[in-house]
């Protein structure tokens, strides 16, 4: 996959922004935007003129997300990352270990995976590791200490 995917960037940081206004979790927060999941990376360039307070407000509505229970922002004892930085870290990953015409199946599997919970674990610093460090470890399925 190209790396520097706009739109997924865009769609990754909208999933991120939706969840935490919603308190859900990622992979639930995918399942409720269904096919507006592809509406979204096809129209990124139209979307990012909107303030992405009112697109996520839009596509919460549009889907009836309900507010959930999963809360890592006020568990975090540190610095918060924002949800441009986290859209950043899943977008690499998926890039990193998907194809172009996989985008859509790499969203929903990453974002499902165990790394993805471990990487919302913002009492970690994996979150900052680097995008190879975090391909290797989705791939392995596990942790790598060197």
């Amino acid at each position: 996959m190209d790396k520097n995917n706009n739109s997924l960037f865009y769609t990754c940081s909208l999933i991120e922004f939706i969840s935490r206004q919603t308190k859900n979790h990622r992979k639930d927060t995918i399942n409720f935007l269904g096919e507006d999941l592809e509406r979204i990376y096809n129209y990124e360039d139209v979307f990012h003129c909107e303030p992405i307070e009112k697109v996520a407000d839009d596509f919460i509505s549009r889907n009836n997300i309900p507010n959930g229970k999963f809360d890592n922002i006020s568990t975090c004892k540190y610095n918060i990352p924002d949800f441009w930085e986290i859209g950043e870290v899943f977008e690499r990953l998926i890039e990193d270990n998907f194809e172009e015409d996989e985008v859509f199946k790499g969203i929903r599997e990453v974002y499902s995976s165990w790394l993805a919970d471990e990487i919302l674990n913002f009492n970690s610093d994996l979150y900052y590791q680097s995008r190879e460090y975090l391909a290797e470890c989705y791939k392995t399925g596990e942790i790598i200490i060197s």
